[in-house]
């Protein structure tokens, strides 16, 4: 089943998008308001905001609610279905297909994904088969690094890591993990740190801006 998606379209013909994906029980609501900050001259971005599916999630008691995948267990290593996860990147892996068939170049693309939807996000940018223009990952980890299929046209996309020293739901320690692991892996990363808890803040927005400039120009 295809996922709902709130869509935001640039005053002028899209030529370049941005597929954001939100945390656990959360919605595609949360980051509608970076549309705002992320305008560029060279770039009219389309901005997708996917809900994740509603599924019973084993660390809130089985609750139901919006998660990419379901997590078992919450210790530092983070037990979660990676059937589940995989089958969410496959489903954003098909809104990519969807823009590529509308007239965008895949590689006018971003992946943005923060906390469970930055761990989807890894999965989707670096699986791909078709070049993207990159991925942002915002207070999260990487979830399918023992076990990802990494995609050759992918090998050397351009990574931007970003995290809260203060972060108590992901701590900085799996944020730098991840960016060790992927380096180690030859992929260009960025990894930038705040001062915060498990959120944005300005200065994160701003390093944001700045990256993303680069992809666009």
């Amino acid at each position: 089943m295809a996922l709902e998606v709130i869509k935001h379209e640039p005053q002028h013909a899209a030529d370049a998008v941005i597929i954001w994906l939100h945390g656990l029980g959360a919605s595609g609501n949360d980051f509608v308001p970076m549309t705002e900050h992320l305008q560029f001259p060279n770039a009219n971005i389309r901005f997708l905001f996917p809900h994740a599916p509603q599924l019973p999630v084993t660390i809130n008691q089985g609750m139901v609610m919006p998660a990419w995948y379901d997590i078992t267990d919450i210790s530092i290593d983070r037990k979660i279905d990676s059937e589940q996860l995989r089958a969410s990147a496959a489903q954003v892996q098909q809104l990519i297909d969807e823009q590529i068939e509308q007239g965008i170049d895949s590689r006018r693309i971003i992946i943005a994904g923060f906390s469970q939807g930055g761990a989807v996000g890894y999965e989707v940018a670096l699986t791909y088969p078709q070049r993207l223009g990159g991925l942002m990952a915002h207070s999260t980890y990487f979830a399918t690094a023992s076990d990802i299929k990494a995609s050759d046209a992918n090998r050397d996309l351009p990574l931007l890591i970003q995290h809260g020293t203060q972060d108590p739901v992901v701590p900085e320690s799996l944020g730098k993990k991840a960016a060790q692991d992927l380096t180690s892996r030859g992929y260009p990363v960025t990894y930038q740190t705040y001062p915060m808890p498990h959120s944005l803040c300005l200065e994160q927005v701003q390093d944001m801006k700045k990256w993303l400039a680069e992809r666009f120009a």
